[in-house]
């Protein structure tokens, strides 16, 4: 947002008029004083500080771009984090600082779709140059409350953006929204769990019933799975009060649990964890914060990596070079492996060579 500094400025007339001659006198032998000593070259020296000086004396230029946004994210768990934190570095790698010529006001849903809305509500009134919404349900918030202004939306953390419908079927932003996607890579997971559990028969997934993207991640799991020999044990929920009573049910009914991008259900891993690990029922994360916590191990997404790719695109349209609206989402590329040894350790289970080799491997468990 421009902002234009206005400084007035005033002359006096110098007083009598025997001071105004002296003034001149002085000023003219100082001149013929310069062009003596200087020659051709102290002439054009001259001019350049008369050229100088008279742009000083001119109206001041506009200051640099400065920018106000708003960052709303829907619930509070480290790859969200991560992600918001990512989103800051990438558009500081395009020239757009925090604290520099960047202003950003930031809060956090708690996993409430109506606080979502009040969040975007208030950047809408504080008119903001660009929103940031970080998961699903907040995304959705901020196109419904910005659909009829011409505030720009990107997102990230967003699954799957055609379910949430923020795209339409050929992909094209709905609206003046677009941002990135953390689709999750099921195939890579699912060969990873045959790997480490090659007798395991049932894989338990909990999701949210109200998260779009989490039932399309159920689905492309049911899908995919019979390929490496599981069956599928799914138990939707409604809030974070069902979990203690889903987790114990999941745990009488599967061989070990996999982690999808579900807010409400990674908000309470650290209940899944203590109840699996008291069962010797394995857990395996979506991305590598989980596996800190104690899941076994995960074949994820960086979404500091994340974070920063959709800041590349945030800075794009701060910077006037296009609108969300003519960006296609992107989806980031490649999965990685993530190991918890210690957790793995203490279910007996031992993490293959072929991944480990390559991968990430934490031999403690945060919290």
């Amino acid at each position: 947002m421009k902002r234009e500094l206005t400084n007035a400025m005033t002359g006096r007339k110098m007083a009598g008029g025997l001071r105004k001659k002296a003034h001149l006198a002085i000023a003219a032998a100082l001149i013929a004083i310069s062009l003596m000593g200087c020659g051709a070259s102290g002439e054009e020296g001259t001019k350049a500080e008369a050229a100088k000086a008279e742009s000083s004396s001119a109206a001041p230029s506009e200051e640099a771009e400065s920018y106000r946004i708003g960052i709303g994210q829907f619930a509070e768990h480290g790859s969200l984090d991560n992600c918001r934190e990512g989103f800051l570095l990438g558009l500081a790698e395009e020239g757009i600082v925090e604290g520099e010529n960047l202003t950003v006001e930031y809060d956090n849903a708690n996993a409430d779709g109506s606080i979502s809305n009040q969040i975007m509500q208030s950047y809408v009134g504080a008119d903001m140059d660009l929103i940031c919404a970080i998961a699903t349900p907040i995304a959705q918030s901020a196109y419904a409350v910005t659909r009829d202004t011409d505030i720009p939306v990107i997102y990230t953390a967003v699954t799957d953006p055609l379910a949430a419908e923020l795209v339409t079927e050929d992909g094209t932003p709905v609206g003046n929204i677009s941002g990135t996607s953390d689709k999750l890579p099921v195939r890579e997971q699912l060969e990873m769990i045959r790997a480490i559990l090659p007798e395991a028969k049932t894989v338990g997934i909990l999701y949210t019933t109200s998260e779009a993207n989490s039932e399309s991640s159920v689905a492309e799991y049911k899908e995919l799975a019979g390929e490496y020999g599981f069956e599928i044990y799914e138990i939707g929920i409604g809030t974070q009060a069902d979990i203690p009573i889903a987790a114990d049910t999941m745990i009488a009914n599967a061989d070990c649990i996999t982690m999808i991008t579900d807010n409400t259900v990674v908000a309470s891993l650290p209940v899944i964890l203590e109840k699996a690990g008291a069962a010797g029922i394995p857990v395996f994360g979506s991305e590598i914060e989980q596996v800190k916590l104690g899941c076994v191990a995960a074949m994820g997404l960086d979404y500091t990596e994340l974070g920063k790719q959709t800041g590349r695109m945030a800075a794009k349209v701060l910077k006037g070079e296009a609108s969300a609206s003519e960006l296609p989402y992107e989806i980031i590329e490649g999965a990685s492996f993530y190991g918890n040894s210690k957790a793995a350790g203490d279910l007996g289970i031992e993490l293959p060579e072929a991944y480990t080799e390559d991968g990430e491997v934490f031999d403690t468990i945060e919290g």
